[in-house]
């Protein structure tokens, strides 16, 4: 397999390995943003794969995604319908040779706008979870009326158990350091209350374990829906099924308020006076809440950074996540996790070794 492009060697170091074939927009949308992520961060090298006559004809348009590009070329594309299984059996789709990339070392860390469970699945078993970790996590950056909040899981882990919980609360933490620059990030478990006796015993067990760890100071305890958009921590942690479901209404909601604004501009004179008194501020509103802004949620718990861009995105958005993947790298993020578990571990395994020696006493008797 031959590389072209910029000058490559078997012991060059790419920052990260792009997925060139994914997404609904494809390699038009991923070179388009690669030209963007270029001007921002000029030093960055890129490993683009795919098919190599489409993308080098691409980076024809962008002489600055030229510079900090080497094109690989793939024999085949991952469809955003194909089945996770279907998916591991194809040792030469782009997205596959994204995750051999950081799995031999040759890239940091991944990025693709490609189907979801294809990309968790190949992850898994190419790149693997790091050592502590029993599931990795899907992480993501949302605005609230403060700033912004990291949420996790937003789908990965359906079902979780007590340790998942702290362990994405570990990673969490780690995440909004690399990707937000908080020194010591907040923490709060999503429940249906704020009261420490609420929730199911799997909450109430991470929050226990979680009081008495080395984020004890940063724990705030349990929040509610509203604290997400409230801004009230910088880190949600609560099982996959839950956090998807938060994260699509959250989105339905905004679409809602927007669809509803613009009815009411459109209603009649008055509503188009009013509106071209209110545009400025709408404007600085629109682009605050751009989804744009927030593109590329995370699998957390990996060994190597993996972003997972929106597969409707358009250029801008794609540029986003590269963003985040270089934030995450230049920060060692990973570095984080590890750092936190080693100085949670006694205290989770000793938790963990009790608990199943409990329920072995119990199917004993």
């Amino acid at each position: 397999m031959t590389e072209t492009g910029s000058s490559f060697s078997a012991t060059q170091s790419y920052t990260l390995a792009i997925d060139g074939m994914g997404g609904d927009g494809g390699p038009e949308v991923v070179v388009a943003g690669l030209a963007i992520a270029a001007d921002r961060h000029p030093s960055a090298r890129i490993l683009l794969i795919g098919d190599e006559n489409r993308l080098r004809a691409l980076l024809a348009q962008y002489p600055q995604a030229v510079a900090i590009c080497t094109v690989r070329p793939a024999g085949s594309a991952i469809s955003m319908e194909m089945k996770p299984t279907a998916a591991l059996r194809v040792r030469d789709s782009s997205l596959r040779l994204s995750m051999d990339a950081v799995s031999n070392g040759e890239a940091m860390g991944v990025v693709s706008a490609g189907n979801s469970g294809a990309m968790l699945a190949l992850a898994k078993i190419v790149i693997k979870t790091l050592p502590g970790i029993s599931r990795p996590a899907m992480a993501a950056i949302s605005p609230t009326t403060k700033g912004n909040v990291v949420m996790l899981d937003l789908g990965a882990n359906v079902a979780c158990d007590w340790r998942n919980l702290v362990e994405f609360a570990v990673m969490g933490e780690a995440f909004a350091k690399a990707v937000l620059g908080l020194p010591a990030p907040t923490i709060g478990l999503l429940n249906v209350g704020s009261e420490e006796l609420k929730g199911d015993e799997r909450l109430r067990q991470a929050a226990e374990v979680l009081r008495g760890s080395p984020l004890a100071r940063q724990f705030h305890g349990f929040v509610e829906g509203h604290d997400i958009t409230a801004g009230t921590t910088d880190v949600v942690v609560t099982d996959g099924f839950t956090g998807n479901v938060a994260l699509k209404t959250g989105e339905g909601a905004l679409k809602m308020a927007f669809t509803l604004l613009r009815q009411v501009f459109s209603s009649g004179l008055l509503g188009r006076i009013g509106y071209l008194l209110v545009r400025p501020g709408l404007e600085r509103m629109k682009e605050w809440l751009d989804p744009r802004r927030y593109n590329g949620a995370v699998f957390v718990g990996l060994n190597g950074v993996v972003v997972k861009s929106h597969g409707g995105t358009d250029a801008e958005g794609f540029a986003s996540a590269v963003d985040v993947a270089i934030d995450m790298v230049t920060h060692d993020f990973n570095a984080g996790i590890r750092d936190q578990l080693a100085r949670m571990g006694s205290l989770t395994a000793s938790r963990f070794s009790n608990e199943k020696e409990s329920t072995q006493a119990v199917s004993a008797s």
